[in-house]
């Protein structure tokens, strides 16, 4: 059983992770809670949204439709990898769903076919909306494909899941095809590779984090991740002979 974290603490382990967050007015206290609980979460699930353009893309997940009251996630992952935080509670994005599909998830075991909607999704998972007409057609940028990895990793990293907790639309309600573009065994293959360690580290005189994720993953910026793989809560607190490990370049 997982506890969402605070909405501060949220957006805080999606930028350790790499992503870059955009705060989309007052998200933090948007949602749907009003209409049911929120929680226990048990996985994250990834949607296309059938529409062009990020401002408009955001809008209409943050405010939803006349049918459909929004938020309708959680986050708006853009084209160009920016995650736009639109909702921070219940969201109308997973709907009704098959149980046997939740246990599965709740036991990281392999996912069975969903073939019935009876269970509430809006309660039990993270969503994000990705900015794609889900045509087949319309292409996934390399950075945002990256950005969704990274975002599922993050959620999976605080709670201690692994990749199987990270599921599509259409693995959850039946006559559902988002996302459509790429596979998401593909993108449960790369989520699980960034949860893995890659490496060890020994701390030398004189290095600090921002050197250290500079030199070995190219990114001075990166030393967040690495203080969040490594929970140490003073990114000053390192010394000489300490064992860190590094994640994913």
């Amino acid at each position: 059983m997982a506890t969402p974290p605070k909405a501060s603490v949220f957006a805080q382990l999606l930028r350790n992770e790499g992503v870059t967050v955009v705060e989309v007015g007052d998200w933090e206290h948007h949602n749907r809670n009003h209409k049911g609980p929120w929680g226990p979460v048990h996985g994250v699930m990834i949607h296309h949204t059938v529409t062009k353009g990020t401002a408009a893309t955001v809008k209409i997940c943050r405010d939803g439709r006349s049918d459909l009251p929004g938020p309708l996630c959680h986050g708006v992952i853009a084209k160009d990898g920016r995650v736009h935080l639109v909702g921070y509670g219940r969201a109308n994005h997973a709907g009704l769903g098959d149980d046997d599909v939740l246990r599965a998830v709740i036991n990281e075991t392999k996912l069975p076919a969903d073939n019935e909607a009876t269970t509430d999704g809006n309660r039990h998972f993270y969503g994000f909306e990705c900015e794609n007409l889900g045509d087949g057609k319309d292409p996934w940028p390399k950075a945002q494909l990256e950005a969704i990895e990274r975002v599922s990793a993050a959620i999976c990293r605080h709670h201690g899941w692994d990749e199987r907790s990270v599921i599509g639309h259409l693995e959850w309600q039946p006559g559902k095809i988002d996302p459509k573009g790429f596979g998401m065994d593909w993108l449960r293959g790369q989520v699980r590779d960034r949860l893995k360690p890659t490496t060890d580290y020994t701390v030398r005189r004189g290095d600090t984090l921002w050197s250290i994720a500079a030199s070995k993953l190219g990114d001075g910026n990166r030393w967040h991740d690495i203080a969040s793989l490594n929970h140490l809560k003073n990114a000053d607190d390192i010394t000489p002979g300490q064992k860190l490990k590094l994640p994913k370049k």
